[in-house]
Parts: C-alpha cells; sequence; structure tokens
C-alpha cells in the first residue's frame, strides 16, 4: 500500500478547490501546486477583482477551517499591495475506510471542505 505524500495531498487538495472556483466561474490567471508556494490560485471574480487563494490541505483530526494568522499575516500584506483579495480554502482528507489511517493511493477518501473564507 502506497501511502500519499504531503505533496500528493497538497495536489488533491488543490484539485478540490480548483473543481470549485470552476463551478463558481472564476477566471484562473495562474496556479502554482507547490507546496511551499503560496498563494496556489491567482484568478479573477465574476465582477474582474483580483483574488488571491491560498490552499491547505491537512488529514483527519486537523481542522482545515483553522490556520495561524501570524502565517496568513504575510499574504494579506502581498493581496494588499496588489489590490488583490485574499481567501483561505482548507481542505480536510481521511481514509474512508478507517479516517485514523493514512491516505494511499489505493484507499478512498472522505472530504471536509466548506468554501472559500475570506482574509
Amino acid at each position: 500500500m502506497s501511502e500519499l505524500t504531503k505533496q500528493d495531498l497538497h495536489n488533491l487538495g488543490m484539485n478540490i478547490v480548483g473543481k470549485d472556483l470552476e463551478k463558481n466561474k472564476f477566471e484562473f490567471l495562474a496556479v502554482n501546486s507547490d507546496l511551499k508556494k503560496n498563494p496556489q490560485f491567482i484568478v479573477k471574480n465574476a465582477i474582474g477583482e483580483l483574488t488571491f487563494i491560498v490552499v491547505k490541505t491537512v488529514v483527519y483530526p486537523e481542522d482545515p477551517d483553522s490556520y495561524e494568522a501570524i502565517w496568513m499575516e504575510t499574504f494579506k500584506v502581498h493581496a494588499k499591495s496588489k489590490e488583490a483579495k485574499l481567501f483561505y480554502a482548507g481542505v480536510g482528507l481521511a481514509n474512508s475506510d478507517d479516517m485514523v489511517k493514512p491516505l494511499s493511493r489505493e484507499s478512498g477518501f472522505i472530504v471536509k471542505y466548506n468554501g472559500l473564507k475570506k482574509v
């Protein structure tokens, strides 16, 4: 059984958020799937406003809706300098067979994603 790496988990979270952005008619300007680069998505919303989206994917029992305010301050300053809105997208994943087991390529998964949160 091949356990998913941190980058694999991040990519899975990115795909979930990306599909939500498509569904909500965001226009993609740039996508950065590198785990250590933020923001992951630079998009324009329906009325043309520049929007930065920071994606964080966590594994159960971590709470995908929480983030460190100090960590986010850097991105707030950058967004403000570019006259962009900033959103956080937290994605929680768990193994569907047993939530405490790691995710693998062979296992199904449960998703907790509550949409974009304005920062």
